[in-house]
């Protein structure tokens, strides 16, 4: 299911704002494109509801024709998410620029006075000889270089779109490089997200690497507590912890993340600002993560 609607906003051009642009800093380089596939994860179909937003009374259509509308000054999108992970996405085939700007994109995010969202997604023409190009603003207005459940978000979207049914797949330029999701049978949605980058300066984080330069187990100190972290990069920064000084496994749910995430994602060993994952070992199999998104909270 999906929420399509229409709202009434000015279409101004917006200016390409990155997440190291925001913190005054050179966005780092990314890769044009991924390393053959050495993983896959199979996620759960994307969840939608059929509404609509006016001042008048709303007439019942379908979700692809309401979608296809092109009323001057209206701005027609679809609502998505990815295991909570909420986005608006916009049909922008027909331009290569966003049709709002990232500043609009924090209003339209907005949960009390707007659609209420983590970011908004535009599906764009395709570049370098890809179907599509996919570009985000978050909630904060920052521009990330992509995202794992905005992907899957993003080809259902498409999907309805195009009205493709069945078993398929299509190739999407992110800021991270190259991304092929396929569209199951089943509706499920599988993405590789190519190897993981653990070099530091490529992640990037300033704390002190190994000898193989990546930063396995180091410590972090946050508000005075020593936490153990490991430095990802899935195309985007990510610090990932198991546990803290004094605690050989973290309790997630008794953790405030409102307060906590906000300092990881901002300490200065992170130039570019991080995602973090808070996770608990529950047994051999099952973890329990809590996540704080660089840019949406």
């Amino acid at each position: 299911m999906a929420i399509t609607a229409t709202i009434s906003v000015p279409f101004t051009s917006p200016s390409r704002r990155t997440l190291a642009s925001v913190n005054s800093l050179s966005p780092r380089s990314t890769r044009s494109t991924l390393p053959t596939p050495q993983r896959t994860f199979k996620y759960p179909n994307s969840r939608l509801v059929v509404s609509s937003m006016s001042t008048e009374t709303a007439v019942k259509t379908s979700s692809a024709s309401f979608l296809n509308r092109k009323e001057s000054g209206f701005l027609h999108f679809a609502k998505y998410h990815g295991l909570g992970n909420d986005f608006v996405l916009i049909d922008n085939r027909d331009s290569s620029e966003p049709k709002i700007s990232a500043e609009k994109a924090v209003q339209l995010c907005d949960r009390n006075f707007g659609v209420g969202a983590d970011g908004v997604i535009f599906v764009l023409p395709g570049i370098s000889g890809t179907d599509y190009t996919m570009r985000i603003f978050n909630s904060d207005g920052s521009e990330p270089e992509m995202c794992g459940n905005g992907v899957r978000c993003f080809a259902k979207f498409v999907s309805q779109l195009e009205n493709l049914h069945g078993r398929h797949s299509f190739t999407i330029h992110t800021g991270a490089g190259l991304i092929i999701p396929e569209v199951l049978e089943d509706g499920n949605v599988r993405v590789d997200m190519g190897e993981p980058i653990l070099k530091a300066s490529d992640v990037p984080t300033k704390l002190h690497a190994n000898k193989d330069n990546a930063v396995v187990k180091s410590e972090l100190v946050v508000d005075g507590v020593i936490w153990h972290v490991t430095c990802v990069s899935m195309g985007n920064p990510h610090c990932v912890t198991f546990s803290r000084e004094g605690s050989q496994n973290l309790l997630v749910d008794e953790l405030k993340l409102a307060e906590i995430g906000p300092k990881f994602e901002h300490h200065e060993v992170f130039p570019a600002r991080t995602n973090t994952e808070f996770v608990q070992v529950l047994s051999n199999s099952h973890l329990k993560m809590c996540v704080w998104e660089r840019g949406a909270g």
